[in-house]
């Protein structure tokens, strides 16, 4: 799990409890009676590490309702947090075959280990049950809500591919790519109980707290994928337990990068641009690739820019954290919530 200080809070046994409730209904959904699909699932569920997402949704729910105890609630809820934590892991599998990506939680992807078509046909399976799984809500809103998330996560997945090699991408377009393709379903996540207190679209009298919901889901989002990128660039794949310098590799730019380029003189721009021109080359080794990504993350920590990164991340996780602050009641769930959110900072995984 992203937080592993769940037990020291007034919430956390019931916290545990629901995400267990959510881990058995995810292997329930995606159960088959073909042996080659449950041998795919179950080599997917190991991808299951911090559980932001289904987290999100419960804690979310705990603090709207002030209380563990979510009533008639309960079982959406953890059918909600079942959805999305489907959908995220459809993500994970169709990212590894972009990125080409050989590890992830210390173990072989989808793809290394079953080749490309499985992966992809597996993501397909992952996503089709999410709304199979979704639908038996029997809440039309809810699952247009999870579409459109799910829409805007591949909409940013297809404007980062057309930036590739973009040298010249901007932080606002980077931006935009990581508020898509990560951060609208973590909003989601956070927003998606005040959606399941109400019968229609509309949430009425709890729109402050819809919005402030989202809104925290979606900064903390934002930030968590900041800090992924900095650990794809610096981190080391023991540490990070998955493949590493797959960005440069893949001609991707991330907000370290992006910053270093935009303060750096004519000089400097011409070196690290080649640097991630040879990075980028598909002939090119892994090890290789990871080497000059060393050489690229060198210059970058040496300017400040990795230092302007995660910065930028603390300032999203505080205006996060305000906006629960300024709309939740003092309750437990808020104070799990401020705690999930430093942790998102801190993390080397």
């Amino acid at each position: 799990m992203l937080l592993q200080t769940t037990d020291d809070t007034t919430f956390g046994p019931a916290l545990a409890a629901m995400l267990d409730e959510v881990q058995k209904c995810f292997s329930a959904e995606l159960l088959s009676d073909t042996d080659c699909v449950n041998d795919l699932v179950a080599h997917v569920e190991r991808f299951r590490g911090k559980m932001l997402r289904p987290t999100l949704v419960i804690v979310s729910a705990m603090a709207a309702a002030q209380s563990e105890d979510l009533g008639d609630l309960r079982e959406p809820v953890i059918t909600a947090a079942a959805v999305c934590e489907m959908v995220h892991m459809a993500t994970l599998v169709h990212d590894d075959v972009l990125d080409d990506a050989q590890v992830r939680r210390r173990g072989a992807t989808i793809n290394q280990l079953r080749g490309n078509e499985a992966a992809v046909m597996l993501g397909d399976y992952l996503i089709s049950h999410a709304y199979h799984l979704c639908s038996s809500l029997g809440r039309a809103d809810i699952s247009r809500a999870v579409a459109h998330a799910t829409n805007t996560v591949c909409e940013g997945e297809l404007l980062q591919l057309s930036n590739r090699h973009n040298l010249e991408l901007s932080e606002a377009v980077y931006f935009e790519i990581i508020r898509r393709k990560t951060a609208a379903l973590c909003g989601l996540c956070c927003e998606l109980p005040i959606r399941l207190h109400h019968p229609g679209a509309e949430v009425n009298g709890d729109q402050s707290l819809a919005r402030a919901l989202f809104s925290f889901g979606e900064k903390l989002g934002i930030a968590f994928q900041i800090v992924d990128d900095i650990l794809d660039l610096s981190g080391d794949e023991e540490t990070v337990g998955k493949s590493v310098a797959r960005d440069l590799a893949k001609g991707k730019l991330t907000l370290p990068v992006i910053r270093h380029i935009e303060q750096a003189n004519a000089d400097e721009r011409r070196i690290v641009g080649d640097l991630i021109t040879q990075a980028a080359d598909p002939q090119l080794d892994e090890q290789d690739a990871s080497e000059l990504a060393k050489a690229v993350a060198q210059r970058v920590t040496e300017s400040g820019a990795m230092d302007y990164a995660r910065q930028q991340a603390r300032e999203l996780v505080g205006q996060a954290v305000e906006e629960v602050l300024s709309t939740v009641g003092p309750c437990a769930a808020r104070d799990l919530m401020e705690l999930m959110a430093a942790a998102v900072i801190d993390r080397r995984f």
